[in-house]
């Protein structure tokens, strides 16, 4: 059974390492499509599923809430038995990688900052109606304002 919380851990580690890339990179595209130009990255549906995600980051950080995913991960690691580490998932391999410590406020003003630059790329790269299905897929102008 431990190898089972093992596993479980590992995989919650991915899906958690995953949302963060989902997070940083998106806004990397969003940029660089925008720059050149690819409608997808416009795509509004998109753009909330990428607000969102950051916005849940932000205000789970300001008040001083440990990721839900954290949490699930390191209690599976404590069912196998395994060493579980205090803290954010972020200012765990942060520190782990870069050998970089710092008070959780850097983070939570980290993660605020960054949700600021997404809600500016909202501005730069604005983005338009979602796909409309009933067009066989095609992208929908957005309504006049």
């Amino acid at each position: 059974m431990t190898a089972v919380y093992r596993f479980c851990a590992d995989l919650v580690m991915l899906i958690h390492f995953g949302f963060v890339l989902f997070v940083v990179g998106a806004l990397v595209l969003i940029l660089v499509g925008g720059w050149q130009g690819w409608s997808w990255v416009r795509v509004r549906r998109f753009r909330r599923l990428h607000l969102g995600a950051i916005a849940f980051v932000v205000v789970q950080a300001w008040l001083g809430q440990t990721c839900p995913l954290t949490l699930l991960e390191m209690a599976l690691r404590a069912r196998a038995g395994e060493a579980t580490y205090p803290g954010s998932f972020i200012a765990h391999w942060i520190e782990s990688l870069l050998y970089y410590q710092a008070p959780p406020i850097v983070f939570t003003l980290a993660y605020t900052a960054f949700g600021l630059l997404v809600l500016i790329s909202w501005r730069w790269v604005r983005p338009h109606a979602s796909i409309d299905s009933r067009s066989g897929g095609s992208l929908r102008e957005p309504p006049p304002s």
